[in-house]
């Protein structure tokens, strides 16, 4: 088993509100996104932290799902992190799901990376097979997300911290990165064309997060409404 490390910072936000009188996202709009990956995606209306958390730590934005302070922004004042903290937390997390491999009686490589100001770990095939690794994502993402907060609850035990890390395997996040960005990416010219805000269907804190990111970019306004597991995002127009 192996493990690299490297470091990358980026900052994003969403922000939190009940839009009126907006479009909806047809039931098929994210069928593609569902039918990727272990099957190569979870539900986009599965209950998560990022997909799927408890006490939603991971979600799109400070102060909404994040675990970070209201008003605060990730990686400011008392809630910095520094960089070398973040790669600890990677290296604690390294070490329960090493453990955990060698119990699985699994082959896999851990790779240890600081993404969005929080610890980023992946487990990869040694041999470029995750065949057998999805064993570790589950159908829907689940079993996932339940090693996710197991590899947390690791981190805190040893560093007396929250942990916010990220968990991912066999590209499972990846991929459903690439899809939802797509996905939002379609939404956010629909928008532009009608000039109407767009309700989406609820997704995870992970899921939302990365449509935020996308509708950032496109210069649109988006915002998350409702509570989990039905919490969604709407884009706006910019002159909204």
């Amino acid at each position: 088993m192996s493990e690299t490390t490297t470091t990358e910072a980026a900052e994003t936000s969403g922000t939190d509100a009940t839009p009126q009188d907006v479009r909806s996202a047809p039931s098929d709009e994210l069928a593609a996104v569902e039918a990727e990956g272990t099957r190569d995606g979870e539900s986009v209306a599965a209950a998560d932290d990022s997909v799927g958390d408890p006490g939603a730590p991971d979600g799109e934005s400070a102060g909404d799902d994040d675990g970070a302070d209201p008003g605060q922004k990730p990686g400011s004042g008392r809630g910095k992190t520094s960089i070398r903290r973040l790669e600890e937390e990677g290296e604690v997390a390294a070490d329960y799901l090493e453990e955990l491999l060698d119990i699985a009686d699994l082959d896999g490589d851990i790779d240890i990376d600081v993404e969005n100001g929080r610890a980023s770990v992946a487990i990869v095939g040694e041999d470029g097979s995750d065949r057998e690794l999805r064993r570790l994502v589950g159908s829907r993402g689940e079993v996932l997300e339940a090693l996710q907060e197991l590899s947390r609850l690791a981190v805190q035990a040893r560093t007396g911290e929250r942990s916010r890390m990220m968990l991912d395997i066999a590209g499972f996040r990846a991929a459903r990165r690439r899809k939802l960005e797509d996905v939002a990416a379609r939404a956010c010219q629909e928008v532009k064309h009608t000039g109407q805000a767009y309700r989406l269907e609820p997704m995870t804190a992970f899921e939302r997060k990365v449509v935020h990111d996308v509708v950032a970019v496109a210069g649109l306004i988006s915002e998350s409404e409702g509570e989990d597991p039905g919490r969604r995002v709407v884009i706006h127009p910019a002159s909204a």
